[in-house]
């Protein structure tokens, strides 16, 4: 097991701290929901919809948070996906489309593509046009040659195993 922030390597958590920790992120992950999904769209009449300063920081991460997320580490790329879904839907299209392209450009693996369609069948019930934005964004990636030819090499496997 890797040492982690509350353990030194070769000493193990045990099951009820685990237990423990896992029920308050759950917790934390359906506050974090509620906030989310709560927000409502304004109209011209109302205030903006609060903001939500933890997801606000967090948009600049999203390529960081996919990275963590397909790692698939125990419970943890759980949680990560969880996360990257609601940041995906607050901060819709822009976070949507990067987590769906980092996804689809950085899986290697069947199980950690699937991370890619669970994510859009999450975010295409609140996104409208989320799949031809995210072929822009992958398309528009391409052309600018910002991708390394095995990253461009790994989409193009992807997007082949999706089709």
């Amino acid at each position: 097991m890797p040492a982690s922030v509350i353990t030194p390597p070769g000493l193990a958590v045990h099951d009820g701290v685990r237990d423990a920790c896992d029920r308050v992120i759950q917790l934390l992950l359906l506050n974090l929901q509620k906030l989310v999904y709560n927000r409502g769209a304004p109209s011209l009449a109302e205030a903006p919809p609060r903001a939500v300063p933890f997801l606000d920081e967090l948009k600049g991460h999203v390529r960081e948070l996919c990275v963590e997320t397909l790692r698939l580490e125990r419970k943890r790329f759980l949680w990560q996906h969880q996360l990257l879904a609601l940041l995906a839907v607050y901060s819709a299209p822009t976070c949507a489309t990067d987590a769906l392209f980092y996804l689809l450009t950085l899986a290697r693996t069947q199980d950690e593509l699937a991370l890619a369609t669970q994510l859009y069948a999450v975010l295409s019930s609140c996104s409208t046009d989320l799949l031809p934005a995210t072929v822009r964004k992958c398309v528009c990636h391409i052309h600018a040659g910002a991708l390394p030819e095995p990253h461009v090499a790994q989409l193009f496997r992807n997007l082949a195993l999706l089709v």
